[in-house]
């Protein structure tokens, strides 16, 4: 098994450019079903979970060639006539579920299996199954797969119970080609939808008011090509955003649209970071000790849960005591036993974890269980005194493009063994 290997104490410097962000190329790929055509989607991250996605789309019949160094794929959807993803495709990431979605809305049938992806806890795909139910569609769950058929799919009025990206996304692509006007309420508002209500719009679907709580997509008749660049990923951007303050570092972070990065932006200024922004990137320069501060994640525009594990390392070695309420995800803790390994001084109660601040950690041999969580022990690496070395490295390459190649650039002691 692969891991890295972090020799901590070393200050980042330097400018990075931000890859094309995860979170949306995960739905855009499998929107690309709905064009029966070919599309062209650029800034596409070099990541494990774009060619797994490529690959299912593959086995569906499309024609793919994705080029990992200019971050391109052309994806030529003519030739999938249906969609029949088995568990051997769908088990490998979460997104899979957006198939549903794309296939329903192009072929009114589509059977997917369960999704797999990281285990942060329950993420239920109810609400997904009521819009396509009010849609119009049948939906059954049998033997592990999810079949979704209709005869005709028809605009409805569909109230998200709870605010769900994955939910509002697929919605979208179901609705993108049915009969009448769809009107999503009490719509996740995050980036990433936006991103890929842009994409279909580019396709030839008529959709309004993404990036409100309120959604409005006007059937078409059709859809088609087009060529299409992925946002920069906020995650990511926030991620290297954090190590600077880890390090004491002074880093310029290119290619990002500053306004995503609002809440991470607040934070640690709070804690006494002096971050400046210029056009399309942030400056993040260290000048003193770092203050504690409070976290609680909430939906867009909110703090993002995908940044309270690395937040949650950095506020280790804070002076104080923190308290970070995770409210999106209930197994979002698991980084916390592989942190205290490395002398972080957290209690966790239930969706609670108050970190106590430490003078310094001492690297360990850590392990990842997920993606986010695989990021904060980078984190955590980057600071600690020794080495540390991070396993199961698989979970960290599906969200994060060549991150020990951006950190050697910056600095950083780190090598992949």
């Amino acid at each position: 098994m692969r891991k890295l290997l972090i020799e901590g104490g070393h200050k980042l410097t330097g400018k990075i450019s931000i890859s094309g962000f995860k979170n949306a190329a995960v739905a855009i790929i499998p929107a690309s079903i709905l064009a029966g055509d070919k599309c062209v989607i650029e800034n596409l991250p070099n990541i494990r979970d774009v060619h797994v996605l490529g690959e299912i789309l593959e086995e569906l019949g499309a024609t793919v060639a994705f080029d990992g160094e200019k971050k391109v794929m052309e994806v030529d959807t003519e030739l999938v006539l249906s969609c029949h993803a088995t568990y051997e495709m769908a088990k490998k990431l979460r997104a899979s579920y957006y198939l549903l979605g794309a296939a329903l809305g192009r072929f009114k049938k589509a059977q997917v299996a369960f999704p797999g992806g990281c285990d942060i806890g329950t993420r239920p795909i109810d609400q997904h199954i009521k819009g396509f139910e009010a849609l119009g569609a049948k939906v059954v769950i049998e033997h592990g797969i999810i079949h979704a058929e209709a005869e005709e799919l028809v605009g409805a009025e569909i109230y998200l119970d709870v605010v769900s990206v994955g939910a509002t996304i697929n919605i979208m692509l179901a609705a993108c080609m049915a009969k009448g006007t769809t009107i999503i309420d009490n719509a996740a508002k995050e980036p990433h939808v936006v991103d890929v209500a842009n994409f279909l719009n580019s396709m030839g679907a008529d959709i309004r008011g993404a990036g409100t709580d309120v959604i409005k997509i006007h059937g078409v008749e059709k859809m088609h090509g087009c060529t299409y660049s992925v946002i920069p990923d906020q995650i990511e951007a926030g991620t290297f955003m954090i190590m600077a303050a880890a390090t004491g570092g002074d880093v310029i972070i290119d290619n990002i649209i500053p306004k995503h990065l609002d809440p991470i932006t607040a934070k640690l200024r709070e804690m006494g970071m002096e971050i400046e922004e210029n056009g399309e990137s942030l400056r993040v320069v260290s000048n003193s000790k770092l203050k504690a501060c409070n976290i609680k994640t909430l939906v867009y525009p909110g703090f993002p849960t995908d940044l309270q594990q690395p937040m949650s390392a950095l506020l280790t070695v804070a002076n104080g005591t923190s308290i970070v309420a995770e409210t999106i995800y209930e197994g979002r803790f698991k980084h916390v036993d592989e942190l205290k390994r490395m002398g972080a001084k957290i209690k966790v109660e239930g969706r609670v974890a108050v970190i106590e601040g430490t003078s310094r950690l001492s690297g360990a041999t850590v392990s990842a269980t997920d993606l986010r969580a695989g990021a904060a022990l980078v984190v955590a690496g980057l600071m600690a005194e020794g080495v540390t070395e991070v396993e199961n490295v698989q979970y960290i390459d599906r969200g994060y493009d060549s991150i020990e190649n951006k950190l050697l650039s910056l600095g950083a002691k780190i090598k992949r063994v």
